[in-house]
């Protein structure tokens, strides 16, 4: 069972932010009741993901990938930060539907060498999952397919892009949100019954990410000086990025002159 005063003083929350949640405690301990039970369910759901899909990686267009389930006390955080954030669509979360609003229980994580290669990756994931807008998700209770095999992309996949790139990406294919800090692909697919979250990004963005997550996000987001040396290092990858596309290019210019 998760120690509320652990769990409040791990994640950065205080008192008053719990409540303005307007959850409870015990509400809260159901919910990571539940998902104890199920965790070993998505462990195993996400390698059978990875054993399909993306085992061949030269077939998944990638260099390579991993995964992760998200552990309990992430989860009741997330469900803090939302029914915070969002109280009207997070209202009637609770233990019995919760997989039905938090799509990456499973999160998988594919690494391009170059930012470009993004395309190959998506032409695949999306020949392969049915992407049909009349089926994506927008109400998480009335639209959530009940059926475990209907396998298919729950949402119009999405891209955020770093204020200052190149164009790389196609709006006809995906949506673009621009302005961002990271550069990251966003895939919500169904799966055996559940949601997986597919992000794709370059190996130096993977790095920053980690970096990022570790110290600021979430529980240090509103820290000035952390953020700031975020973004210095955001920038640093993203330059990283651009490098590493014109040594390719210088490479292909060499060998063209052959």
């Amino acid at each position: 069972m998760i120690d509320k005063k652990e769990f409040l003083s791990l994640c950065n929350i205080t008192e008053d932010s719990l409540n303005s949640a307007n959850i409870l405690w015990e509400d809260l301990e159901k919910i990571a009741a539940e998902y104890e039970k199920l965790e070993p369910v998505m462990h195993d759901i996400s390698k059978d993901f990875i054993d399909e899909y993306l085992y061949d990686i030269n077939k998944a267009g990638i260099h390579s990938y991993r995964y992760r389930v998200k552990d309990a006390g992430h989860l009741l955080e997330k469900v803090i930060r939302k029914k915070r954030e969002n109280p009207e669509k997070f209202e009637d979360l609770d233990h019995t539907n919760f997989h039905k609003f938090v799509t990456d229980l499973i999160g998988i994580r594919v690494f391009f060498l170059y930012r470009e290669d993004w395309v190959h990756f998506h032409r695949y994931i999306t020949s392969i999952f049915e992407n049909n807008p009349e089926i994506y998700v927008y109400d998480r209770l009335e639209d959530f397919d009940e059926n475990p095999n209907h396998y298919y992309i729950a949402e119009r996949p999405k891209v955020y892009k770093r204020s200052g790139d190149t164009r790389i990406y196609d709006s006809r294919e995906i949506d673009i949100i621009s302005g961002g800090v990271y550069r990251s692909l966003h895939y919500i697919i169904k799966y055996k019954g559940y949601y997986i979250e597919v992000q794709g990004r370059t190996l130096f963005e993977e790095g920053w990410s980690e970096i990022d997550h570790d110290i600021v996000y979430p529980y240090y987001k509103d820290d000035e000086m952390l953020t700031d040396f975020s973004k210095l290092l955001s920038r640093l990858t993203g330059m990283a990025d651009e490098m590493s596309s014109y040594f390719r290019r210088i490479k292909q210019n060499k060998e063209d002159e052959k």
